[in-house]
């Protein structure tokens, strides 16, 4: 089965597919369709993963997969959300992640209160008006350090700490992050999702 990743991150790419591989699922980023980037004007996760889902599929008549994912800090009250990707640019930084990581340390520098969890929900589409969405929610909580960790990942792993493991998610190999990261806890639900809906016969 082919799907359109309502995405262009090489990095989502590269982690859903290797999670979608055993399924036979080939996904196929939406830039190399020719989809542009849908809008996103919503304030939670599954709303503007549906708003993307919905884009890629219309466009291409393909089944569709959307993510959208980011970081939620308990003093924050639960943002920067669904904004993370966007969040040096409130401080006057360039968008990126490096960016993203050092904003976040000199917000949280006179804070006690690390607590946060990443976040990621996946929602997949058969066609642009599916009725039936899978939805599939993964969460990572953890703690943010006060300096960058690790060298392995993207995004906020080098400061998302993890106390089962004693380590931040960029200090951990591929495969112990996929299996723990919201990206893949998302991922298997939604497998599993597939796998029950979809493709039983």
């Amino acid at each position: 089965m082919k799907l359109v990743l309502a995405s262009n991150n090489a990095g989502k790419l590269a982690e859903l597919q290797a999670l979608f591989a055993p399924l036979g699922v080939e996904l196929v980023r939406q830039s190399e369709l020719g989809v542009g980037e849908a809008e996103e004007p919503f304030r939670t996760f599954v709303e503007n993963a549906l708003a993307k889902a919905r884009h890629a599929a219309a466009i291409t008549g393909l089944p569709a997969i959307a993510d959208d994912a980011g970081l939620c800090v308990d003093a924050f009250g639960g943002l920067p959300g669904v904004d993370t990707a966007y969040y040096a640019t409130q401080f006057g930084y360039e968008k990126g992640d490096a960016n993203n990581v050092r904003a976040l340390l000199e917000q949280m520098a006179t804070l006690d209160n690390r607590r946060a969890a990443l976040v990621s929900t996946l929602v997949a589409l058969r066609s642009a008006d599916d009725p039936e969405p899978l939805i599939a929610v993964g969460r990572a909580p953890g703690e943010i350090t006060r300096e960058r960790i690790g060298d392995n990942g993207f995004g906020f792993d080098p400061v998302m700490f993890l106390p089962q493991f004693g380590k931040t998610f960029a200090q951990l190999p591929t495969d112990v992050k996929n299996a723990n990261s919201h990206r893949g806890q998302a991922a298997r639900a939604m497998l599993a999702l597939m796998r029950e809906r979809w493709l039983s016969p």
